[in-house]
């Protein structure tokens, strides 16, 4: 049985785990005590073994870095003389800020007085510097004092390359390398105590790292952290740790003279430019009081390239010239750090400002320019200009000259430009693409940027702008939440908006055009117009011109420029880039940066150039993702509109400012007397629309069914920012709101029967429908039929979500089953009341009868139209026996609103004596013998009665009456109609002889009588009804002469019959 003791001691026994194995080793045997002890159940003994080993192995591991250790032996630097003090801090307090002249040693002793002072037992001491070169060479200095081996008890890690081992002591990597590793390592356990070096640079990276360990420290107690600055800036570290405690440590540096040399303006007659020009005389007139090594600062590698080419040329061939910068291989960098009997000059950029001390330096030659980054808002865009170095930097590189003895230092610059620098260079963090930074932070999990302890916190308008700008770039989405892209995004150590391209490079097969046009984005325009020569420079430069696109004028002056490189000798290209008014220097520039491109995207990307040209189209479709700030569209004769409602130019210097394209995109937006667009290209607003897909604002209007398409349709407006690049385009709705465009599909196709469709369940519903408007014509009411909005609901419950046009109805009509079919068909109940449909039909009857005639009554409600109300189809051949007055009475339904039509038709003084005309015209109603005789005539004499006074008929004027409370009629001949009036006796005395013909022809084949002398008639009757195949006929029979005998013919009228047969 395990005992609580027992695994109490055990718990001990962790504490003399190695830090990394701590927190894992803890959890476990938490996890086993919880189940065996507090549970109660029987202890697995295998478990807690298997727990035991890996304590024993990790104590072990522990005992072993401890008997590591070597022996501890400091060397004569000034910082030798703080060790006590210095390990003390350590071991007293959790953090210490350490500030150190160039040259105290504190970058190579540090770590070793932390092993002394017990460090570096349970894990890591980790060392880090600002620069690749600088890890490799600090590592290496300290394994040779300590007498070991690199890579064995001192290690180092850059990227693309590691060298450190498990039992390793000291690992020396850059502090980029150290923020990576908290991705996978949050809590940094596997260090026991972390040397932040060269903070004073305040560099990004540094920036983070001394916030992220602001929050790791409260949860990492036994962490050890110390800060170096060479500068006397500490008081901000110290405030920054809560007050942790500052120890200065001297350098040991003789007096050193600076002087100050400014550089000529013109070229000499040796065609060497004046800044070598300066160069060599510096050089000269150091050689004229000292023979040791020179160490001269320049801004970059190309320029180092440079003066090296020169000093080969017209230097003392006694010096050897060597190259000092971070991307220089391995083997060329120790070069500079081996000892050596010739007198040397190194030619460095600022790699050798602080982190490496370059042995054997008496003379500093300082031209006072780095390449600083720097974020413009401007372009948008992260550049690497270069800039004047801060007074601290400069202070930094002349203390490099006096380790050895007195030395000296040559500003190629004047003191007032000295005097006039700012006094410390300025945290990158207030230069820099918040974009980038809060990408960066993303990836690394540091948290919010808002919140995040920064040393000197950047504004928050800026940090809004680095989100919008992601957002912009789709590396974030909406709710401000990392994409996929922005992940790849991330691993490009360039500004985003240049990777964004970048990436839709990669899709449109095009990187060898945008790693070109891209890198040259980075760098000041190549392209010079001196303003005594604009015109000859804007014809040479002319040679250069792309239509449509100064992104191709920039991608063709590369290509003539490597062309001309590669056939003409270096004298010779200087003076065509001379004749043709660029820069020579930023050329150079531009290739430099265009190939540590080609290094990022051959090399950590591992992706493919293009062989074959990439088309104008994939190109620009690549460069929009990364610029979709810059596009606008063209309003007027020379203005654009850009997002925002900004209004722009383009450049007078564009090869664009002649045709101003509708749509174009520019690499940035310069504001002088206008703002102008510079950098710009001809596109297509499609390509804006695809690119902006997730910025786009999208507005739809004018949804509506299409009975001919038989599909929902919307209009759609694409916005971005303002600017609108599709005004209006019809779309299926289906495409972007089903259940919107299943909505109007039921309320136009089904509910209003607005589709051509032989399905069983449409056509009853429509014939059902159609019933019941008719009724709604009968009734004179539009609310008989229940509302849209419920036959809307009953379909809306009915119909599978699945439909929402014609094509997903036919296609689950054939997949469906007669029972689910039928549940579509509406029933009689479903949209009338019954009992009100019989009513309706009985007061409201379809034919009328009239003699021995029925005639066809059909209903319209529609005021105004010459069919509104109740319309009586007579055939023509009956026109002449139909009595107007028959139809005097209309129909049941409407006799009540005909009475008080007639009643307010009379004249004023007699109308008054019928009011309220309601009630008159419902007592008549009930003395009334409806459908017999002359309703003017009843009415009258009903009315004469109540009032007692004297009326006639002609007083009920039937004209004053709406048109729906008198009789309309339609003449119909074979089928189709020939007149149409409310006035039947018009009609008849309209067509009276054509309604005779026609009955003529009719009645003569319904009554075959043959000419005779004889009497073979029998009787004959005095009415005589007979049918001529579906005309019904009753006429008068009479006898007519013929001039063969006499036969018997049928008249229209009594009258008629009679007269022919006297």
């Amino acid at each position: 049985m395990i005992t609580a003791n027992q695994v109490h001691s055990i718990k001990d026994r962790i504490n003399s785990c190695l830090r990394k194995d701590q927190y894992r080793l803890r959890a476990d045997l938490k996890r086993f005590e919880a189940v065996c002890i507090q549970a109660g159940q029987v202890a697995d003994q295998s478990l807690l073994a298997k727990i035991t080993q890996r304590i024993d192995k990790s104590v072990a591991l522990c005992e072993q870095r401890i008997q590591s250790i070597p022996s501890i032996t400091y060397p004569d630097l000034p910082v030798s003389g703080k060790v006590t003090e210095i390990t003390n801090a350590i071991q007293q307090n959790q953090v210490v800020i350490i500030s150190g002249e160039t040259g105290s040693g504190k970058t190579t002793q540090l770590p070793k007085i932390c092993l002394a002072a017990g460090c570096g037992k349970s894990g890591f001491i980790g060392h880090t510097q600002p620069r690749r070169l600088a890890a490799r060479t600090v590592a290496q200095r300290i394994a040779d004092e300590l007498g070991s081996k690199l890579g064995d008890l001192v290690g180092y890690k850059v990227r693309f390359h590691e060298q450190v081992r498990p039992y390793s002591l000291i690992k020396v990597m850059t502090d980029g390398i150290l923020l990576a590793e908290t991705r996978s390592d949050r809590f940094l356990e596997q260090y026991d105590t972390l040397i932040i070096d060269e903070a004073h640079e305040r560099s990004l990276n540094v920036d983070f790292l001394l916030g992220y360990l602001k929050w790791l420290l409260p949860r990492r107690p036994d962490l050890k952290v110390i800060v170096t600055s060479a500068t006397l800036d500490t008081d901000e570290f110290s405030t920054h740790f809560d007050g942790a405690p500052v120890i200065e440590v001297g350098g040991r540096s003789y007096p050193i003279e600076t002087r100050y040399r400014t550089i000529a303006d013109k070229q000499d007659k040796d065609s060497v430019s004046p800044e070598y020009r300066a160069l060599l005389d510096a050089i000269a007139e150091i050689r004229e009081q000292e023979r040791g090594d020179i160490l001269v600062f320049f801004s970059g590698e190309r320029e180092i390239r440079e003066a090296a080419e020169v000093l080969r040329k017209h230097g003392d061939h006694h010096d050897e010239v060597l190259p000092l910068y971070s991307r220089l291989n391995v083997k060329e960098q120790q070069r500079v750090f081996a000892s050596h009997r010739q007198s040397r000059i190194i030619l460095a950029t600022n790699v050798a400002e602080t982190s490496l001390t370059v042995p054997g330096v008496r003379a500093v030659i300082d031209f006072g320019k780095a390449r600083i980054s720097r974020y413009s808002f401007r372009t948008k865009l992260q550049r690497l200009p270069i800039e004047p170095i801060s007074q601290a930097s400069a202070n930094q590189r002349a203390g490099r000259c006096g380790r050895l003895g007195p030395g000296i230092c040559i500003r190629l610059y004047s003191e007032e430009d000295f005097n006039d620098r700012p006094a410390f260079t300025e945290p990158e963090i207030l230069r820099t693409n918040l974009a980038a930074v809060i990408l960066q932070m993303t990836m690394l999990r540091l948290g919010d940027i808002q919140s995040f302890p920064f040393l000197a916190a950047p504004d928050h308008k800026m940090i809004r702008d680095g989100i919008k700008t992601l957002i912009e770039l789709n590396a974030f989405n909406e709710h401000e939440r990392i994409t996929n892209l922005g992940k790849q995004l991330a691993q490009l150590p360039i500004d985003p908006r240049l990777g964004r391209m970048l990436l839709a490079a990669k899709s449109e097969n095009c990187l060898t055009e945008l790693c070109v046009i891209a890198a040259g984005l980075s760098v000041q325009d190549p392209r010079e117009r001196p303003v005594d020569q604009t015109r000859a420079a804007d014809e040479k430069h002319a040679e250069y011109v792309v239509d449509d696109s100064d992104f191709l004028s920039l991608l063709k002056l590369w290509q003539c420029f490597e062309y001309n490189k590669k056939h003409l000798s270096n004298r010779k290209l200087r003076q065509y880039c001379r004749e043709h008014f660029l820069s020579y220097r930023r050329l150079l520039e531009w290739e430099d940066i265009h190939h540590q491109l080609l290094q990022i995207i051959k090399g950590q990307m591992g992706l493919t150039l293009n062989q074959d040209a990439a088309s104008f189209d994939a190109i620009h479709r690549a460069i929009l993702p990364g610029l979709l700030l810059f596009v606008g569209m063209r309003e007027e004769a020379a203005d654009y509109l850009g997002l925002r409602n900004k209004k722009f130019h383009i450049h007078p210097g564009s090869g664009l400012f002649q045709s101003k394209p509708k749509w174009v995109v520019s690499a940035e937006q310069v504001e002088t007397s206008k703002l102008y667009a510079r950098t710009v290209a001809k596109i297509k607003p499609a390509w804006i629309e695809h690119s902006a897909r997730h910025l786009s604002k999208r507005e739809l209007f004018d949804a509506h069914w299409s009975r001919k398409a038989k599909r929902v349709f919307v209009y759609e407006r694409i916005i971005l920012s303002g600017l609108v690049l599709v005004p209006r385009r019809k779309i299926p709705y289906d495409s972007v709101d089903k259940n919107a465009a299943r909505e109007i599909f039921i309320r136009s196709a089904l509910v209003q029967m607005d589709l051509s469709s032989q399905a069983g369940f449409f056509v009853h519903n429509r014939k059902l429908v159609e019933s019941v408007q008719y009724l709604q014509h009968k009734r004179r009411r539009p609310d008989l039929l229940v509302s849209d909005e419920q036959r809307f609901e009953w379909f809306n419950a009915r119909l599978p979500k699945k439909i929402w046009d014609g094509y997903t109805l036919d296609k689950w009509l054939k997949q469906a089953d007669a029972n689910q079919v039928d549940a579509l068909k509406l029933d009689i109940k479903d949209v009338l009341d019954v009992e009100q449909s019989e009513r309706i039909n009985c007061q409201y009857p379809d034919e009328i009868h009239v003699g021995s005639y029925s005639y066809q009554l059909k209903y319209r409600l529609e005021p105004g139209h010459q069919e509104d109300g109740v319309t009586a189809i007579i055939p023509l051949h009956l026109l002449s026996q139909v009595d107007p007055v028959a139809f005097q009475w209309l129909v049941p339904g409407l006799l009540r609103d005909k009475i008080c039509g007639l009643i307010r038709s009379l004249p004023k003084s007699l109308r008054k004596y019928f009011v309220p005309v309601p009630d008159y015209a419902d007592r008549c109603l009930q003395q009334l013998d409806v459908g017999n005789g002359s309703l003017h005539q009843q009415l009258t004499t009903v009315l004469k009665q109540s009032a007692n006074l004297h009326l006639h008929t002609d007083m009920l004027d039937e004209n004053a009456l709406d048109d729906h409370l008198r009789m309309n009629f339609i003449i119909i001949d074979q089928g189709k109609t020939i007149a149409c009036s409310r006035n039947l006796q018009a009609l008849q005395a309209q067509l009276m002889k054509d309604a005779g013909r026609a009955f003529t022809t009719i009645a003569e084949k319904a009554l075959k009588s043959t000419v005779s002398k004889d009497w073979v008639f029998g009787e004959i009757p005095l009415k005589h009804l007979s049918h001529a195949k579906t005309n019904k006929v009753t006429g008068y029979p009479a006898l007519s002469r013929h001039a063969e005998g006499v036969t018997v013919v049928l008249y229209e009228t009594e009258q008629l019959a009679r007269y022919h047969h006297r």
